[in-house]
């Protein structure tokens, strides 16, 4: 997630055309949930997420949530929460996603304690404040209130916060496997809305797909020797020749459902030669001047394909020595629906060397994008222009990956609806001094109480 706030005139604006049937959390209540839960150091390595999974639970049961409905289950240092909401029919259950860990934070390099949650001009600091402690407060408070009116769902809701996405995603492969047979997910870790610099919202991305991660070694051995007597097929300087096609290598452009309806949004948003390039990219997928216009920018060259980068590289175990082995990493962003072996295939293709093995980590796996669904849709448009009336609303496709990843794997369509709009010189997800505005709150709430009471019927 990467975006914040909503001004206090817009919070206004959102309760005076929320439909008379919602009622949104206490915002007062939700910013006590999300400053309680900055203060608990959820680092991997500290073992605090239990603990920060227990607070949440202890909200909810304090709101009518029986002991039965909530499970937390430890995982080494770490845990899973699972909160459930029953519905009255047998309908499949939506679930809520969210992760209770954060990135490590250096207290000498804060102009605040990191882990203290202050509340100065307007803001709220602290890591986590923003990814993803935010909309976590908000699914919370939303769940807590829809608990205490007696709301009575159709489909079940679930609450599922996962320990470790900053890391290894052990906690979220579990859920994910657990909770296969969901209806659907909504992410509060993706997706969200920009505010301009001038204050008034910008558009609201909605996430509904993520490349698929995957990291390649390539390695070369041979028998070396003594660099005073030097052979053809000197490991490291094949291995040089073989990064270097693949890092003049491009793959195949690509388009799917997002790109089609999301390029031509953000084309209308940015404007200039790059909007231009990008719109026709959308609406011709060959067409070779906006290729190669789009792969000249590194902020949407990943948008049109699948791209792989050399990130490491390792050989020679001695000064006077011929190498006997060198090894380097590729990092590859594959686009939605290819499959990981697939590109490796392709790597391996490219390099055409069959002294040079490609290896794939054994954890890759691909998932495809989620659909552009009717009803996800219609109840993301009702709650986001409830707070910004016509705000264009851009599907998605994330370069990195958030549990919704884990989720499209088991086929059960995930998509990432964050309640937090930002500006972008407000967003510090990950870097020194995060930061929430207070008045995002309100707002947030709102949205989630609608999406939920929507998408629940």
């Amino acid at each position: 997630m990467r975006t914040i706030s909503a001004p206090l005139a817009l919070a206004a604006a959102l309760f005076a055309a929320a439909p008379a049937h919602a009622r949104p959390a206490d915002p007062d209540a939700a910013k006590a949930i999300l400053k309680d839960s900055i203060a608990i150091p959820t680092v991997a390595g500290r073992g605090k997420v239990p603990e920060l999974a227990a607070y949440y639970a202890g909200v909810l049961k304090a709101a009518g949530f029986a002991d039965a409905d909530i499970e937390i289950t430890p995982m080494g240092e770490t845990a899973t929460l699972a909160v459930t909401l029953h519905g009255t029919g047998k309908d499949k259950p939506i679930l809520l996603l969210g992760h209770m860990d954060v990135v490590e934070a250096d207290p000498k390099d804060w102009t605040r304690d990191p882990f203290v949650a202050v509340e100065e001009d307007g803001y709220i600091f602290g890591r986590g404040s923003e990814d993803n402690k935010f909309d976590i407060a908000m699914m919370v408070a939303t769940l807590a209130q829809l608990k205490k009116d007696g709301f009575r769902p159709k489909r079940s809701i679930v609450l599922l916060l996962t320990g470790d996405e900053e890391t290894e995603m052990v906690t979220t492969r579990a859920l994910a496997a657990k909770y296969k047979h969901a209806e659907i997910a909504l992410n509060g870790d993706g997706g969200g809305g920009l505010i301009g610099e001038d204050g008034r919202p910008k558009y609201y991305a909605l996430q509904a797909g993520e490349k698929t991660y995957a990291d390649f070694t390539l390695e070369i051995t041979n028998p070396g020797g003594h660099s005073s007597r030097p052979t053809y097929d000197n490991a490291i300087v094949r291995l040089s020749s073989a990064l270097a096609m693949v890092g003049a290598y491009r793959f195949a452009p690509q388009q799917n459902e997002l790109t089609k309806a999301g390029l031509p949004i953000v084309a209308d948003q940015i404007g200039g030669a790059m909007g231009d390039a990008l719109r026709k990219f959308a609406a011709d997928p060959a067409d070779a001047a906006a290729i190669a216009a789009i792969r000249a920018e590194p902020e949407y060259v990943g948008q049109i394909g699948t791209t792989c980068v050399p990130t490491m590289v390792n050989g020679g175990h001695a000064e006077n020595a011929l190498p006997q082995r060198a090894t380097a990493n590729i990092n590859c962003r594959i686009f939605p629906g290819v499959a990981v072996e697939a590109v490796r295939a392709e790597l391996e293709r490219v390099i055409g060397d069959s002294a040079i093995a490609v290896k794939t980590d054994p954890d890759a796996s691909a998932s495809d994008a989620s659909p552009l669904r009717a009803d996800v849709m219609a109840a993301v448009r009702k709650a986001v222009h409830a707070r910004a009336p016509g705000l264009p609303i851009i599907p998605a496709m994330s370069a990195g990956a958030t549990d919704s990843y884990h989720f499209r794997m088991h086929g059960v369509p995930s998509y990432g609806v964050a309640g937090l709009f930002s500006k972008a010189s407000d967003s510090f997800a990950h870097g020194l001094n995060e930061r929430v505005p207070v008045d995002a709150i309100a707002p947030a709430l709102a949205h989630w109480d609608s999406l939920l009471r929507d998408l629940s019927k």
